[in-house]
């Protein structure tokens, strides 16, 4: 989908877009999308996804030991995933420009909205901390038995060896997964390309969700099920599962906001 820029600079951040309505048909055609941008982008793309699998590595290593933490701050990859994945979205949209797909102008692609993509950025990065404290948490209460291992934990969860354990965790973490999707499915790449204020950034995506509930329902479980896959492989699918989430995130957002010039302000 192409994209006129023409016009844009003239609007303020609190211009409220237009949100379109999609069918579940759309999010195979992201994927494929971003599967095509994985390709364009070569190496840059692969340096933001060991960039990913490393973080993941360095928490094993760090904290392994402190399976509750290292549970939570694994998990916390999908609050935090938004953020993180800028510079793709400014690679794709690069390759959408027919721009060269550089990785050195991407890096600081956080500064074009900085206040903004900032105070998103604290938001995620609290929400992420007050999770790692609820799954230490839901451990300390509900999980049984010995000094579990990591792979313990993640076979009792999958298997529901401890059913009681297993739901509650799945409900709180549920929660906050919710909240973030909630707020990030289309946020920042919406203020990253717009220059949009945070809140009406959020309150954007909470309309997309809320106008197309079933595809955006199967687009989170899409991310959960690629990013899942990058976990089994202790961090390895990583390389490539980010990359094109990220990607297809951008073709998501091209889907689902409509080009400037149909924008309405935001209600006062």
């Amino acid at each position: 989908m192409s994209h006129n820029d023409s016009g844009q600079a003239g609007l303020p951040a609190s211009h409220f877009p237009v949100i379109r309505s999609i069918d579940a048909a759309a999010i195979p055609r992201w994927l494929a999308a971003g599967w095509r941008d994985c390709r364009r982008a070569g190496g840059a793309s692969v340096f933001y996804g060991i960039c990913f699998a490393a973080a993941g590595w360095l928490m094993y290593f760090v904290f392994a030991e402190a399976y509750a933490l290292f549970a939570g701050l694994t998990t916390g990859f999908l609050l935090v995933g938004p953020f993180l994945a800028i510079g793709l979205y400014d690679l794709s949209r690069r390759i959408e420009r027919g721009e060269p797909p550089r990785l050195g102008p991407t890096l600081a692609a956080w500064r074009a909205n900085l206040p903004n993509v900032g105070l998103f950025a604290a938001l995620l990065t609290i929400v992420l901390l007050i999770w790692a404290r609820a799954s230490m948490v839901v451990f300390a209460l509900f999980f049984t038995g010995g000094l579990p291992t990591f792979a313990d934990v993640v076979q009792s969860v999958l298997t529901f060896e401890q059913p009681e354990f297993s739901l509650v965790y799945f409900a709180v973490g549920g929660f906050f997964a919710a909240f973030v999707f909630g707020i990030g499915a289309i946020s920042l790449p919406l203020m990253f390309d717009r220059k949009t204020d945070a809140v009406t950034a959020a309150i954007a995506s909470l309309v997309v969700c809320g106008r197309n509930p079933g595809p955006m329902l199967l687009w989170a479980g899409s991310i959960v099920l690629l990013v899942g896959i990058g976990f089994a492989t202790l961090f390895t699918g990583l390389v490539i599962a980010t990359p094109l989430v990220g990607h297809a995130t951008w073709h998501a957002y091209r889907d689902l906001v409509a080009e400037h010039e149909d924008a309405v302000p935001a209600a006062s």
